[in-house]
């Protein structure tokens, strides 16, 4: 058994891992995610997909050096929105859809089905179980 323990980091180190002890453990044919949740307990949960994870490093800047906002803001463009700017050009920061073609696939049938047989036994309550803020709604 392996305990990768890098929590919603894209387990960067993952495959390091597994390449040190393969002497030890021999090819790994399976891996399982136990970090997924599960709809209840009293019957074991298998996730069959997870969603994707981007790690992106960014440096924006809009000098050679640092100055301070007092000094330059309104003179020098402000880099959060050069960030939002390139953000924007992959996905809506107000729908929250992916605009980059190249980023969407077709679902396979099989996803579908388990997709909708999930949300016919679970119906509201995977989304109903959170406490929010008022004026705060579930995303569709």
């Amino acid at each position: 058994m392996v305990l990768e323990t890098e929590e919603e980091s894209g387990s960067p180190n993952l495959l390091k891992l597994l390449d040190l002890a393969k002497d030890a453990i021999g090819r790994v044919d399976y891996c399982l995610c136990m970090d997924s949740g599960a709809f209840d307990y009293n019957k074991l949960w298998v996730t069959s997909s997870l969603r994707g994870v981007t790690i992106v490093k960014m440096t924006v800047a809009g000098a050679v050096n640092g100055y301070h906002s007092g000094e330059v803001g309104g003179i020098l463009p402000e880099t959060f929105r050069a960030v939002r700017t390139l953000l924007n050009r992959v996905d809506d920061d107000e729908t929250g859809l992916v605009k980059l073609p190249e980023l969407h696939v077709d679902i396979p049938e099989w996803a579908d089905k388990e997709a909708t047989a999930m949300a016919e036994i679970a119906g509201t309550s995977l989304y109903d179980k959170y406490d929010r803020l008022e004026g705060v709604e579930a995303m569709n």
